[in-house]
């Protein structure tokens, strides 16, 4: 990345080993495809919930050649809130999203620049 990886917490604690398991998911995001040129983290906890569990969100913005590509993982009914209530969880969802849109990203270069090659062919 030609920037380096900024990660925020909002309502919780900074902990070390979130960061770490942020900064791994991103390493595997930046191996698999290569592209990114910045990114930002940030983990957030919405409110303490006694029965159901804490709610988090977890929001990325990838910085690509051309575009931010943003995604953001909270739970949106009931359900998905009492079943991945820990922090673990939602940051699994949020990337496993942001490698599907990186996968659409990647497509679509690809076909631009297929476009492109037609276009321009002798």
């Amino acid at each position: 990345m030609d920037r380096p990886l900024e990660i925020a917490f909002h309502n919780l604690q900074h902990s070390e080993s979130v960061e770490a398991e942020i900064r791994t998911h991103m390493d595997r995001l930046e191996t698999r495809f290569g592209r990114l040129t910045g990114a930002r983290v940030s983990v957030e906890s919405l409110h303490q919930q006694h029965q159901t569990g804490n709610l988090y969100e977890v929001h990325i913005i990838l910085s690509v050649p051309g575009q931010e590509i943003a995604v953001s993982h909270e739970p949106h009914h009931a359900k998905e809130r009492r079943a991945h209530p820990d922090i673990r969880s939602a940051m699994k969802e949020a990337f496993k999203a942001a490698e599907r849109r990186l996968e659409t990203y990647k497509g679509q270069r690809r076909t631009h620049e297929k476009d492109d090659d037609t276009v321009f062919a002798p």
